[in-house]
């Protein structure tokens, strides 16, 4: 009887133990989260301060993502004997002046992929890789400053496509206004004079035409992680089928030195492109939204 009395002591002793030692433990890790919540606090804040100091300030981050396939007598499929490659790339760079007084903005947004299907059962299909998604898109902003957030600017944005028709069709905003930043890593342009220069050889369709300009452009790095957004609109005086919008996302989370994970997406409304594929005048064009995603192996420079 006593040895089993002491036995239960010990148990109960050991159980106490345990249960102070693990109250201690977390009390401690609260105390350690605390100061190192208390010093990501400081460093962000400095991190701020030197975001804020005049100059230039770069960088460059993208995604890069591909697939390689290869079937022999896969008779479920249409062409049993082939192989496929898609390649695809994005790039999202920018190069900011910050000064006193005035400040000037430039970026520059691609994204291209290539698809090839080689059919080992006929020599009639390409040889080549055929382009499939193809963005690009480069931008300069400059401001004068009025106040801390808000300034008096003109904007060039020039869009078109690299790989299959170049600048056919192409697209260049020129426009003044004024420009937002209720934020640091915010920038909201609105530009109610602005003039869409449309470059096209069809010219039944595309028309280039007066209107007002609205760009949302949101640009971060949080630790590994990096994204940006970026939603630009033409709102057209002439006639709303003149009008477009495109927003594109990038995102990437660095795993390791500068290579991690990426995710790209965007859409597209532009009435005018939406014609010109299915051959019909612009007021009868079915306009879809348009859409492209892109994931891969990501690089941040």
């Amino acid at each position: 009887m006593k040895k089993l009395l002491l036995l239960s002591v010990f148990f109960i002793g050991m159980v106490s133990i345990n249960a102070q030692t693990k109250e201690e433990l977390q009390t401690q890790k609260s105390e350690k989260q605390a100061i190192a919540d208390a010093a990501q606090a400081e460093a962000d804040a400095l991190q701020a301060q030197i975001n804020a100091l005049p100059g230039w300030k770069k960088g460059m981050f993208g995604t890069i993502g591909g697939t390689l396939s290869n079937f022999n007598n896969w008779y479920s499929q249409g062409a049993p004997n082939n192989a496929s490659g898609n390649i695809g790339v994005s790039i999202n760079a920018f190069a900011n002046l910050q000064q006193e007084k005035f400040f000037w903005r430039n970026a520059l947004t691609s994204n291209l992929n290539w698809v090839k299907l080689d059919n080992k059962d006929t020599n009639l299909d390409s040889e080549d890789f055929n382009p499939t998604t193809d963005v690009f898109n480069i931008s300069s902003l400059y401001g004068r400053k009025l106040s801390e957030k808000f300034a008096v600017s003109g904007l060039a944005e020039y869009r078109t496509i690299l790989l299959d028709n170049f600048n056919d069709p192409g697209y260049l905003d020129l426009g003044v206004g004024g420009t937002w930043t209720p934020m640091e890593n915010l920038v909201v342009v609105i530009h109610p004079l602005n003039y869409n220069f449309v470059f096209a050889k069809n010219d039944a369709i595309f028309e280039s035409s007066l209107g007002a300009k609205i760009v949302a452009d949101y640009t971060r790095q949080i630790g590994a992680i990096s994204f940006k957004s970026n939603l630009s609109t033409f709102q057209s005086y002439k006639d709303g089928d003149l009008s477009n919008v495109t927003w594109t996302n990038s995102f990437s989370y660095t795993l390791w030195k500068m290579i991690g994970v990426g995710f790209d997406f965007g859409l597209r409304s532009n009435k005018q492109e939406a014609a010109n594929f299915q051959n019909v005048m612009l007021p009868a064009a079915d306009n879809k939204l348009q859409s492209y995603w892109l994931l891969g192996l990501s690089y941040n420079l």
